[in-house]
């Protein structure tokens, strides 16, 4: 049986389509994925994202243990602050993406995928054996994402007018504590908003709060064009254990400095530096009317091929956009095998959507910009 959010009733209320998402229960619509797409970029909505796991580690040697786990550094991080990051296998390949926050120097709080549960917890329980550190899943919280431009003026009706200051004064992935509510001003949109944490028992009033604050539900399938235009990675689809973050256009997300700081991955990240990365990941822009999907053939003439990892239509741009893993001397444009048929795309770099608008700009196909 399918696992449940503490809103399962709730969507079932709001007439939404559920579906399976790695064992949970979860709404991939409440009428209309196209206008909840749009309701994110022009105004604001909320997504249940219970479904994410949630670990806490606390203990004296939590620092040195998560230096050596994760591939960005977090000696970067204060307090109140939250980093990107792949945990990698020791080929290099990508195990998870996830976030973390350093609530204090003894307590972070890890926010890894559900899809990757089970083999999460095992790699991070494994490691955890040669360090003084408690694990802890917090299987009693859930997690709410509400996202959009307008998201910050209606987060003042959600919670006192003491926490709203305090979470309004929020940078870009920092997060903070109010009562019994962690906010954080992150997302997996590209748009602003907060991701909150808050008991399982206080879900569904606290949904029903947002509601009342005009802020509408979204279902998995706007998160996953939303998700899309921003350039934002699916674990599972742009990236795996067989990729490395280098191919897979998160080499940002790794810190090979100070150069005495070893990680599980990092001799092999040094190995395929050393040798040439010899794939990346790009964006793609079909030039026709179609849509972009996942695992259709990219077509570099002269160099390879590829494949589309990502592909979509793109309802604020009208375009099929697609993340692709191609040779890394693909240039400006490529194919695509659609039904057997050379479809001509344009490479970019991600993100396609900035802010609601287009991040990229086409370049000239005999004399015609597109």
């Amino acid at each position: 049986m399918a696992k449940r959010t503490p809103l399962y009733d709730c969507h079932l209320k709001a007439n939404a389509k559920m579906v399976d998402f790695a064992g949970w229960d979860m709404p991939l619509h409440y009428g209309s994925q196209i206008q909840e797409h749009h309701l994110v970029r022009q105004d604001a909505g909320v997504f249940d994202v219970s479904h994410m796991t949630i670990v806490d580690l606390k203990g004296r040697e939590v620092t040195p243990y998560l230096r050596y786990l994760l591939a960005n550094n977090i000696d970067r991080l204060v307090p109140g602050k939250a980093l990107y990051t792949c945990m990698l296998n020791e080929q290099g390949g990508v195990i998870d993406d996830l976030i973390v926050y350093k609530i204090s120097d003894d307590f972070y709080r890890l926010i890894v995928n559900s899809a990757t549960h089970d083999k999460d917890l095992d790699w991070l329980q494994k490691h955890a054996i040669s360090y003084q550190l408690t694990l802890i899943e917090r299987t009693d919280l859930a997690m709410l994402a509400i996202q959009g431009p307008k998201v910050r003026e209606k987060v003042t009706q959600l919670f006192p007018a003491t926490a709203v200051q305090k979470i309004l004064e929020l940078k870009p992935f920092h997060a903070v504590a109010v009562d019994d509510y962690f906010v954080a001003r992150t997302g997996y949109t590209g748009e602003d908003g907060f991701e909150i944490m808050l008991p399982e028992k206080t879900t569904a009033e606290f949904w029903q709060r947002i509601l009342n604050a005009d802020i509408k539900p979204c279902g998995l399938g706007a998160r996953d064009t939303l998700r899309l235009e921003a350039g934002l990675n699916l674990y599972g689809s742009d990236m795996d254990e067989a990729v490395t973050p280098l191919e897979s256009n998160l080499a940002w997300t790794v810190m090979m400095e100070p150069n005495d700081r070893d990680f599980i991955g990092r001799a092999a990240l040094e190995e395929q530096l050393q040798s040439g990365v010899k794939r990346r990941l790009v964006g793609l822009v079909l030039e026709t009317q179609g849509v972009l999907r996942n695992h259709q053939k990219v077509i570099v003439e002269g160099v390879g091929e590829g494949e589309i990892t990502s592909g979509s239509f793109s309802p604020t741009l009208n375009k099929g956009i697609a993340l692709a893993r191609v040779p890394s001397e693909t240039e400006r444009q490529c194919f695509v095998d659609m039904r057997g048929k050379k479809v001509p795309v344009q490479v970019i770099k991600p993100p396609f959507v900035k802010q609601g608008k287009i991040a990229f700009k086409l370049f000239q196909i005999d004399g015609v910009t597109e």
